[in-house]
């Protein structure tokens, strides 16, 4: 007889079926995780990412091929500068910890680096969670080499991977981030600094949950470090980091976020995102589910290109940006704010519209003050 589903069970196998027959899932990393929160109400990229489909072969079966991601000669350099960075037991990376964050602490001449190895991503999880327990309980340096944390995401587990977290003789707990960028003179590209600060983030949530579960919890602590190259050498160099601000604005994101199960209720029955689907088929199955486009998708999102078009074609006002959308209130695509500014439409007492014909007046008037301007 076989044994009863679980809710749990039955939303898995749902995500397996939109994912499609036999696709293995692809793992929800923080990068993913981070642009995700980034744009909580993009139900699309939810479920998406939720059922754990690969959106660069989505993209490409919808005709509109993704040029986000990293090229194999970034991966390639990024994982020879953190081979280098944790060479001899992280002696290096220890040393960049203890100048940057932990002055006071004894200098970590010696530093436990335990196996992390396990079964499947939850036993590897178990492992992590075990080991930084048994860290926090001993005085002295621990490195904890890409460890595995699991994270609730829309009622949905994501298991995270960062390259190290590293546990200070005090107890505490450190998230560092590996980067191939270069810092020159001792700064960094802001963006790409944001970026891992924000993917620093997801980790020091996911950490958080962990120590909860200890007692007493130890503290995790929301200055990471940063190693990145020096200049223009292979030579790594390290900036503390604090998080504090993007961890909050995440964590605010993730509560705002559908739950995975409700999305997966309101699409149609037997809709599948398999990339090896008709182009019509697979066209309709995304369309099925709302999204939620800005221009910040198109560095963050496989499908930006895919929804741009789109929302272009539908005269969203979100193709436009968030902050214009944000002003112009309950018009929502550029045919209503071109009717309300012509006086077309539109309530009079609203702001926006308001704006937006006071707006038209004062460029009709400069136009009339140009010779020629009428016809401009």
């Amino acid at each position: 007889m076989p044994l009863p589903r679980t809710r749990g069970t039955a939303l898995r196998q749902r995500l397996a079926e939109l994912r499609g027959p036999e696709v293995p899932a692809k793992a929800l990393d923080a990068r993913a995780l981070a642009a995700l929160a980034a744009n909580p109400g993009c139900k699309r990229r939810a479920i998406l990412d939720g059922a754990g489909v690969n959106k660069t072969a989505l993209a490409s079966a919808l005709g509109s091929p993704s040029a986000f991601g990293q090229s194999q000669f970034a991966l390639t350099r990024g994982n020879a500068f953190e081979a280098k960075v944790k060479a001899d037991g992280g002696a290096e990376l220890l040393r960049l910890v203890h100048e940057r964050l932990d002055r006071r602490a004894e200098p970590p001449t010696e530093a436990r680096v335990p196996d992390l190895t396990a079964i499947g991503p939850e036993g590897r999880t178990a492992r992590t969670a075990l080991a930084l327990r048994e860290a926090s309980e001993t005085a002295g340096w621990t490195l904890l080499d890409h460890p595995m944390l699991a994270l609730d995401v829309a009622g949905s587990p994501a298991f995270l991977e960062p390259d190290a977290v590293v546990v200070h003789p005090d107890g505490s707990w450190t998230v560092v981030e590996i980067k191939s960028f270069p810092m020159l003179d001792g700064a960094a590209d802001p963006s790409k600094v944001g970026a891992a600060a924000r993917q620093a983030a997801v980790y020091v949530l996911a950490l958080e949950e962990v120590a909860a579960r200890l007692e007493p919890a130890p503290r995790v602590r929301h200055r990471v470090l940063l190693v990145c190259p020096k200049d223009f050498s292979n030579l790594p160099t390290a900036s503390a980091v604090d998080i504090r601000k993007q961890r909050a604005v995440t964590a605010r994101q993730l509560t705002r976020l559908t739950r995975i199960e409700d999305i997966a209720d309101a699409l149609p029955e037997g809709t599948c995102f398999a990339s090896d689907l008709p182009a019509a088929e697979l066209t309709a199955a995304v369309e099925s589910v709302p999204a939620t486009y800005a221009p910040e998708c198109l560095s963050a999102c496989e499908l930006a290109f895919h929804c741009r078009d789109r929302s272009r074609a539908a005269g969203a006002v979100t193709s436009l940006g968030r902050s214009v959308r944000a002003e112009l209130g309950g018009l929502t695509t550029v045919r209503e704010v071109l009717a309300a500014a012509r006086g077309e439409a539109g309530d009079p007492d609203d702001p926006a519209v308001a704006a937006l014909r006071r707006a038209a007046e004062l460029r009709a008037e400069a136009l009339d003050a140009v010779p020629g301007g009428a016809a401009r």
